[in-house]
């Protein structure tokens, strides 16, 4: 018989200020699930990223306006669902931040990022839901 997924959810007004909860948030969860240095750096990076993106490029630091994170533990991944109320964005034609142009450039590589440290990352909603899986080794 297979363990049923175990399900946490945070809710957050879009507050940059409410990264240092987040990061709270992630390193409950490496310590609940003994995550190794290198899960434990890609699952931090990549959800601060996103709920960065969230608060700032979705929801326009709205403070009336919330970002979801949720994450459910299954036997081998975490799977993570960050949410904004914005309006989406074109995840598709974003600027490659590795081209010679944009190297120099602030910002432009939180979705890069995201797509190297997670396993699977998938776009919902217009892009205002972001869809991250992690695997446990």
């Amino acid at each position: 018989m297979e363990k049923q997924a175990q399900q946490v959810m945070l809710k957050l007004p879009s507050d940059p200020r409410n990264i240092t909860v987040v990061e709270s948030f992630i390193q409950k969860v490496a310590e609940k699930y003994r995550l190794s240095p290198d899960q434990y750096g890609n699952i931090r990076l990549s959800i601060t990223e996103a709920v960065n993106n969230a608060i700032i490029h979705g929801n326009h630091e709205d403070h009336s306006k919330n970002v979801c994170i949720e994450l459910r533990k299954n036997k081998n991944t975490i799977a993570i669902r960050v949410s904004d109320e914005g309006r989406g964005f074109d995840y598709n034609n974003l600027p490659d931040p590795t081209a010679p142009e944009n190297l120099c450039k602030c910002g432009g590589r939180g979705v890069f990022l995201m797509r190297h440290c997670a396993d699977h990352i998938a776009f919902r909603n217009n892009g205002s839901t972001v869809e991250m899986q992690f695997k446990l080794w």
